[in-house]
C-alpha cells in the first residue's frame, strides 16, 4: 500500500451521513478513565446508564449526533484495539502535555493531512487513540 497523504473522499449522496456515529472505549475504571478523558479534552462528561452498564458520554450536540461513551469493561491494552479518533479545539502541542500528564502515552509526532492534524496515543488502559484538530 503506499502512503498518500492528500486523499480526499469525495462524498456519496447516497451514504449515510456518518459512517461512524457512535464508539464504545472500554477502561478498567470509569472513574480514572473519566478523569483522563475530560483532562486531555478539556470537556465534562456526563454519567449515564446505558443498558446494562454505567458509562460516561462525551459531550455532543443531540439527537442522533457522532459521539461515544467510556464504559467499566476489557480494553484491548498496548494500543492493539481500534483508534478511536477524538476532536479537539486546543493547541495539539498542549494536548499532548494532557495526555502525558493525565497518565496516557504520546506515540509520536504531528501529522498533518489534508483535514487537519493529528497525533497517535493511549489512555491509561492502553487503548489506541489519535487526538485531532481541525
Amino acid at each position: 500500500m503506499t502512503e498518500s497523504h492528500d486523499f480526499a473522499p469525495e462524498p456519496d449522496a447516497a451514504a449515510a451521513p456518518n459512517a461512524v456515529v457512535w464508539a464504545e472505549i472500554p477502561v478498567t475504571d470509569l472513574a480514572r478513565g473519566q478523569a483522563f478523558y475530560e483532562a486531555v479534552l478539556g470537556v465534562t462528561m456526563k454519567a449515564e446508564q446505558m443498558g446494562p452498564n454505567m458509562a460516561a458520554v462525551f459531550p455532543y450536540a443531540g439527537g442522533a449526533g457522532v459521539s461515544g461513551h467510556i464504559y467499566e469493561g476489557k480494553p484491548a491494552g498496548d494500543g492493539r484495539g481500534p483508534t478511536v479518533s477524538l476532536l479537539v479545539t486546543d493547541d495539539l502541542t498542549q494536548v499532548m502535555e494532557r495526555v502525558w500528564t493525565a497518565g496516557g502515552k504520546v506515540l509520536g509526532e504531528v501529522i498533518t493531512i489534508p483535514f487537519g492534524r493529528f497525533f497517535y496515543a493511549t489512555d491509561p488502559d492502553g487503548n489506541s487513540l489519535s487526538l485531532f484538530r481541525v
